[in-house]
């Protein structure tokens, strides 16, 4: 597991890839479009649940200090894709980026599937 981490005259903070995960999960499924990740998480059980269960849908990887994000994701089928994935793309890099000062590279997504 690679992880972020921060160091200062005051020790050492590591950010694990499951928090970063977690991070990106719940940005991902507020967007307006997205019904859940493809292992039928939605956000309320991203909150309640153990964060290692995101790894099927959600994928961190750490190189150089920054992330890229690889998510899989159920949308709804009344709203234009690349409409939904551009403000998942906004909502994960805006997350990830505030809460951890991590800087995000790339956010790709796959669409696992649509309600129709």
């Amino acid at each position: 597991m690679m992880e972020d981490n921060k160091k200062n005259s005051l020790g050492e903070v590591k950010i694990a890839d499951d928090v970063i995960a977690a991070i990106a999960g719940l940005a991902a499924t507020d967007a307006e479009g997205v019904v859940c990740l493809a292992g039928g998480l939605t956000h309320d059980m991203i909150t309640s649940s153990n964060v290692r269960n995101l790894r099927k849908s959600v994928r961190i990887s750490i190189e150089d200090g920054k992330a890229a994000v690889r998510l899989a994701l159920i949308l709804t089928g009344n709203r234009s894709i690349p409409e939904v994935t551009s403000d998942v793309k906004e909502k994960v890099v805006s997350a990830i980026e505030s809460m951890t000062g991590l800087p995000v590279t790339d956010v790709n997504i796959t669409i696992a599937g649509v309600n129709v």
